[in-house]
Parts: structure tokens; C-alpha cells; sequence
């Protein structure tokens, strides 16, 4: 894929690209990633082992990356009306209503994104206030470097607060999943590794 031009981004540029290109864009901005590195894998791949053996045979899906998420689109919306397509990195959707071929079309109910040094302001920052504005119920913030899960939760006027700050040896319960608890210690590895894939904005 040839370097994009700077302009608004819509699902239906997205969607020109194909499969092989790995980009989210948000109100309108694209965002590039490069490929994860492997503390990136191990760390996803854990958690996502963990919520899925617990969701067997539960109605509930847990979705790793590429999956797409349209957090904001509506009954209605075209392609050319959708300017927001995020990838998180684990994706938790409880209302099949909600899923298509193409993904989730709505707000998941829990949503964890995985820190590189590169991406933090990103995730804790634009990433939060988008999953805030539609109303993600449940959001992890996961440190690889620093061995600790932050918290969100949705609360009662529709903020995503911190609930706590969680390290390699607790044991994290999901909210939004009652009986499910996360166990940190399988989840950080003990050696020191590189972190996850660049972001680059365009």
C-alpha cells in the first residue's frame, strides 16, 4: 500500500485496502501499526487464553487482534458515515446483535489494549476518551514494562474511572464477567523484552 495522503479517513477507505493493511482510524485520523513484537504475542495471547477457556460454552465471544470495532456507528450508517474503526488488542462482545462478518458494530463490552512506551499517550488517552464516549463498559490498560493492569470501569455518570492498578501478583477480577478472575503472574513474563509495535499518526 502506497503512503496515504493526509485527509479524512472514512471505514470506506478502510475497507479499499484489503485485508493485509493494518490501520485504525479515529475520528477521521489514520493510524498506521507495524507488526507486533513477541512480548506483544505473549502477553495478548495469555490474556486471551485465559477470558476464552473461561467463556467456553458462555454466551459472551472474546475476539483477539486484527478485529475490527466501529464503537461509534449506528443503525443507518454507511461506510462514508463511519469515521472511527479501531483494533483492539482483546475484545469482549456479549451482544451478538452487535456482531457481523466485518466485526463489531457498537461499543464491546470489555476492551484490553496492550502498552508499548510508543503508544501509551495514545491508549490512555485518546483511546480511553473514545471507549468513555461509547460507553465500553470495561477497559484494561495493560503495561508489559511495568507489570501492571489498570482498571476501568463505567461508571453511574458515564465516565470510564479507575477502579485500581494491579500487579504481576494479583489476581484481577473482570467485572463484566462475573466469575472471571486473570492471573497476572501467568500473564508477565520473567524475562526483560522489547515492547510492542510502534504507532506512527499520518
Amino acid at each position: 500500500m502506497e503512503q496515504p495522503i493526509e485527509k479524512y479517513y472514512t471505514y470506506t477507505d478502510i475497507l479499499s485496502w484489503g485485508e493485509d493493511v493494518r490501520a485504525e482510524i479515529i475520528y477521521g485520523e489514520l493510524y498506521m501499526m507495524s507488526p507486533p513484537l513477541r512480548i506483544h504475542q505473549e502477553v495478548s495471547g495469555e490474556l486471551f487464553g485465559q477470558i476464552r477457556d473461561f467463556l467456553k460454552d458462555k454466551p459472551c465471544k472474546v475476539y483477539s487482534a486484527p478485529f475490527g470495532v466501529r464503537p461509534l456507528e449506528r443503525d443507518g450508517d454507511t461506510p462514508d458515515d463511519v469515521d472511527t474503526v479501531v483494533e483492539p488488542d482483546i475484545t469482549v462482545v456479549c451482544d451478538h446483535s452487535k456482531l457481523d462478518d466485518r466485526g463489531c458494530k457498537g461499543a464491546p463490552d470489555f476492551i484490553i489494549e496492550i502498552l508499548s512506551p510508543s503508544n501509551a499517550k495514545h491508549d490512555r488517552f485518546v483511546k480511553l476518551n473514545l471507549y468513555q464516549r461509547a460507553k465500553v463498559r470495561e477497559y484494561w490498560i495493560v503495561d508489559p514494562q511495568n507489570y501492571t493492569v489498570d482498571v476501568f470501569l463505567l461508571d453511574e455518570n458515564g465516565l470510564l474511572s479507575l477502579s485500581e492498578i494491579y500487579t504481576r501478583e494479583d489476581m484481577v477480577k473482570v467485572t463484566v464477567l462475573p466469575g472471571c478472575e486473570i492471573d497476572l503472574s501467568k500473564v508477565f513474563p520473567e524475562e526483560e523484552n522489547s515492547l510492542k509495535p510502534t504507532w506512527r499518526k499520518i
